[in-house]
């Protein structure tokens, strides 16, 4: 047990005498993104690291009269890797950045950031207190409760009255619901069962039926990008699709990467959601444009918070002067502001969490593909879970 207590010991001196080295002057800055690249996430990893590249790419791989070298380690969504993977940036690699990806992963990273004091910027996660994790961590990506609250309040304001929640189990799942449920029964409606579906490989045609059985007007699903193909597929086979039931939940479940191929199984759907490809503005268009072109695939809410990772760190770095001294980062990044694809987003200096639109919005076709069309904005929103806490 001594001898155990020793080795930790000692692994946390040399990350922490490591990092403190890496933050002297340097004449490369190394930003370390730790995402699964292969796995069943694996199009989330892709998402980030397409859209970080596409950054480098069109801004340059200088910022400050240093040189950035980007550096994309997959973790498979395990989070011991995702720990172990950061560790080797840090020790080995000698990064000045971290960047991480879904829950697990971040929550499971936050004490390698926080010994090693590395600024990181969580780029997926939406589970509200990864945040608290770390002094050193700053999202970009986005919460669940941003859009949860907002897809209840306007169900309330449109009809619905009872409701089923369908939720993938897992922390960000557990979120989504909670907000919804608080705000649509303070709202006067009621929720009549909360469903959750298994996270690895899930089948959500039993979950569709118990919903169907229960007979609500409304049907609140959260699922995680990469999943809402398989579950638009089976929404239809359950013929939910034409139940007459609204069919809501956050941006997830109309994901941009998987729209193209559901068909028309989710005509009509609204979500709340912080970005949609078809966002009207002209920055968005390029920078939908410059993706595709990249990438092969539609620019959808998690390459955002990749794309807007990356001006956060190198806009950060200007503020520096190239110090890559995590308190002198962290403190340049708080209430920082600018032009998203996604629209006008900023930093809260309070809670490091991303401030921003949320838009409702419906699927519909155009020129033969479902798009999620906005047609309602809330601006500048802030986590609701951390402003109910202040």
């Amino acid at each position: 047990m001594r001898s155990t207590r020793f080795a930790a010991g000692c692994l946390a001196f040399a990350v922490s005498a490591l990092a403190a080295g890496a933050a002297v002057a340097q004449d490369t800055i190394k930003i370390g993104i730790v995402a699964p690249m292969t796995g069943t996430s694996a199009a989330v990893g892709r998402e980030i690291s397409d859209a970080a590249k596409l950054y480098v790419a069109q801004h340059g791989d200088t910022v400050a009269g240093k040189k950035i070298e980007l550096i994309i380690r997959d973790d498979a969504s395990v989070p011991d890797n995702a720990k172990r993977l950061a560790q080797e940036l840090v020790v080995n690699d000698k990064v000045s950045f971290l960047g991480a990806s879904l829950t697990p992963s971040a929550m499971s990273m936050a004490p390698i950031a926080t010994e090693a004091k590395v600024a990181t910027v969580v780029m997926v996660s939406g589970t509200s207190v990864v945040t608290e994790r770390s002094p050193y961590y700053v999202r970009t990506s986005f919460t669940l409760g941003q859009q949860s609250g907002i897809i209840a309040d306007w169900a309330i304001k449109n009809g619905s009255k009872k409701a089923v929640s369908v939720l993938s189990d897992w922390a960000p799942g557990a979120e989504a619901g909670k907000v919804f449920e608080a705000n649509f029964t303070k709202g006067g409606g009621q929720v009549l069962e909360t469903l959750k579906v298994p996270l690895a490989n899930p089948d959500f045609s039993p979950f569709l039926q118990r919903a169907r059985d229960l007979q609500p007007d409304t049907l609140f699903v959260f699922v995680p990008a990469g999943q809402a193909g398989t579950f638009a597929r089976q929404f239809a086979e359950r013929g939910l699709d034409k139940s007459g039931i609204k069919l809501v939940g956050p941006g997830d479940i109309v994901d941009d990467d998987d729209l193209p191929t559901t068909g028309d199984s989710l005509l009509g759907v609204v979500t709340a959601g912080i970005y949609s490809a078809a966002h009207p503005s002209q920055l968005n268009k390029d920078y939908a444009a410059a993706y595709k072109k990249a990438s092969g695939h539609r620019a959808n809410f998690i390459s955002v918070g990749g794309y807007d990772g990356m001006t956060l760190i190198y806009e950060a770095l200007k503020k520096t002067n190239g110090n890559t001294d995590a308190e002198a980062v962290v403190g340049a990044m708080k209430g920082m502001k600018w032009e998203s694809p996604r629209g006008p987003i900023s930093i809260d200096p309070r809670t490091r969490d991303i401030v921003q639109n949320v838009y409702i919005r419906k699927v519909e076709k155009v020129n033969g593909e479902p798009w999620a069309i906005e047609f309602e904005t809330f601006p500048a929103v802030k986590d609701p879970l951390k402003e109910a806490a202040q």
